[in-house]
């Protein structure tokens, strides 16, 4: 199966917006029996992505956990765990969810990338960078516009 790169362009600049559709695309993907990983800059925002997760939805839960060293990425592909956290697109996964400013550079072991821009100037100057990435690796993204 060929990798789907999808790019998700939000029309406002709300960066909490942007990462709560995240969630819901996560949600979606666990619904569907799929295993992702989701990309993080910084440990930080990890431990706040983590947070969202459990806090987004007063009417769901997306089973995750914080992929921290080696041995948990071997453990992400127990299927009792289907999202896991990362600094890296490091975790074996159906799909990867890009939260980086640049696009990972072992996104092709995926299926499926995902990827989130919005309105904000240096956001979306490196959603287009990481379009072009894509792009010229030979994996043109399809575009999703999303209304806030």
């Amino acid at each position: 199966m060929a990798l789907k790169v999808d790019f998700y362009v939000l029309d406002g600049a709300d960066a909490q917006h942007r990462l709560t559709y995240a969630c819901r695309l996560i949600e979606k993907a666990v619904a569907q029996g799929l295993t992702v990983c989701v990309c993080l800059p910084s440990a930080a925002e990890v431990s706040a992505f983590d947070t969202l997760l459990w806090s987004f939805s007063d009417r769901s839960f997306v089973p995750h956990a914080i992929a921290t060293d080696a041995s948990q990425a071997i453990a992400a592909t127990v299927p009792q765990t289907p999202v896991w956290l990362a600094l890296s697109a490091s975790i074996q996964a159906d799909v990867l969810v890009n939260l980086c400013a640049e696009a990972p550079t072992d996104f092709t072991s995926y299926a499926r990338v995902a990827d989130f821009v919005d309105a904000e100037p240096t956001r979306r100057e490196a959603g287009r960078r990481r379009f072009a990435h894509y792009r010229d690796a030979g994996h043109p993204p399809e575009t999703h516009r999303v209304n806030a």
